[in-house]
């Protein structure tokens, strides 16, 4: 099927560009914050494993089911390269708690099990089409599960972008704190 082979090619590129930008946070400073106002590398990590833990569940409650018809109106959505763009920024829906943020290498290797996670569930209904399976995002409008999987690598690099700003912020934000 080749949109699935889409989405994994880019669940995939997505990973690995934001497991290099994490190799830049020093895994002594990894859950420091760059400016009070701004999440930490562990915390960005926390918030991209909740993210993908909560679609591949919902996704897994959802495909269990018989699918809904939508109208057409109620298909529309904002189109999924504004995620990875960056151009409009949003509160996440889900917040991320202390209790989530860990060591560096702990939350790493807890963000490939959620993606190890995502494939299986991929490669299990890989025989099905996902498309007639649909739920609605929080600002972007309802997707079907294919594009939701597209949204989780979009998500993904959206973040990547900002790991590097933290990266390229945190030698002034360290000497902030020494002073």
């Amino acid at each position: 099927m080749p949109r699935l082979d889409f989405i994994l090619e880019k669940l995939a590129n997505a990973q690995q560009s934001l497991l290099q930008s994490a190799d830049a946070v020093p895994a002594n400073h990894w859950k420091t914050r760059p400016h009070k106002s701004k999440w930490s590398a562990a915390e960005l990590v926390a918030h991209l494993i909740l993210v993908e833990r909560s679609v591949v569940g919902a996704a897994d409650r959802i495909s269990q089911k018989i699918p809904k018809r939508f109208s057409f109106f109620r298909r529309l959505h904002l189109p999924i390269g504004l995620v990875e763009a960056r151009v409009i920024r949003q509160r996440a829906p889900i917040s991320v708690t202390p209790e989530m943020v860990e060591e560096k290498e702990t939350m790493l290797a807890g963000l490939r099990e959620m993606r190890e996670r995502t494939l299986a569930f991929l490669e299990e209904t890989k025989g099905r089409n996902l498309g007639e399976y649909r739920w609605r995002h929080p600002f972007l409008g309802s997707f079907d599960m294919y594009e939701w999987f597209q949204f989780v690598a979009a998500h993904q690099a959206r973040h990547e972008k900002q790991m590097r700003e933290i990266a390229a912020s945190l030698p002034k934000a360290i000497a902030n704190l020494q002073k």
